[in-house]
């Protein structure tokens, strides 16, 4: 069944709505068409995959979802306000407040321990010090590293640094969470986890987007989309 319209008289919209989404790259003395006119809407509590071959426009359109990249053309609405027209700061507190990301590569900061690591959001969003070191507890007990707060990244195995990623996501409690690749750097047992522990958090009320070339991932989704050309050319339900 598709989403109801934002406009809908009498129904909430969609958490996410994009029209005509284009986003242009020059490289060289050509232009490169990252995104072509995407029309695309996501409710609340949506799981969805998005796939498709290297430069189809998945990882440009997560930047754009996660209000990382502005988009050339078209319109992209979040919770109802459209973006394009939101300063920088504006948009930096949105993104801090609403949106969690998960990269292939985990960007953790090597010195510090994970608890630290977790705590970096809070800091940033002036969460007060003993607040910050509990929320950090509670988030890494969550992802199951409650006896691993005090070690620094090189400490920790690869799964465990994205487990460290994924609880720095989702300590800002926001309502998306965007993960681009979030199992590439893992072995099969690791990445397993992994998806486990983002999937338990889409069932406690997270929006979630992954990309990923891996189909047996990618075919979990609720949802799932595959791009081309900077398209969207399959919407797969069920």
């Amino acid at each position: 069944m598709p989403l109801p319209s934002a406009t809908e008289p009498g129904r909430p919209g969609p958490l996410i709505r994009l029209e005509g989404l284009t986003r242009l790259f020059s490289v060289g003395d050509q232009e490169v068409r990252a995104l072509d006119g995407v029309d695309l809407a996501i409710g609340a509590g949506e799981y969805l995959s998005l796939m498709g071959p290297s430069g189809s426009g998945k990882s440009t359109l997560l930047n754009v979802l996660g209000l990382l990249d502005r988009p050339t053309a078209g319109e992209y609405w979040l919770d109802g306000q459209a973006t394009s027209g939101m300063s920088d700061d504006r948009l930096a507190d949105t993104r801090q407040r609403e949106i969690g990301f998960v990269f292939q590569f985990f960007h953790l900061v090597p010195r510090l321990t994970a608890a630290e690591n977790v705590e970096l959001p809070m800091l940033l969003g002036g969460v007060p010090p003993a607040e910050r070191r509990e929320r950090a507890r509670q988030a890494l007990s969550g992802v199951g590293l409650g006896r691993r707060i005090d070690h620094r990244p090189a400490q920790l195995s690869g799964g465990e640094r994205q487990r460290v990623a994924i609880a720095r996501s989702v300590v800002m409690r926001p309502k998306i969470l965007l993960a681009d690749e979030p199992t590439g750097n893992l072995d099969s047992a690791s990445g397993a986890e992994v998806i486990r522990i983002v999937e338990a958090l889409r069932d406690q009320g997270l929006t979630l987007v992954v990309v990923t070339h891996d189909p047996a991932i990618g075919g979990r989704a609720g949802r799932r989309l595959r791009m081309r050309d900077g398209r969207i050319v399959e919407d797969a339900r069920g």
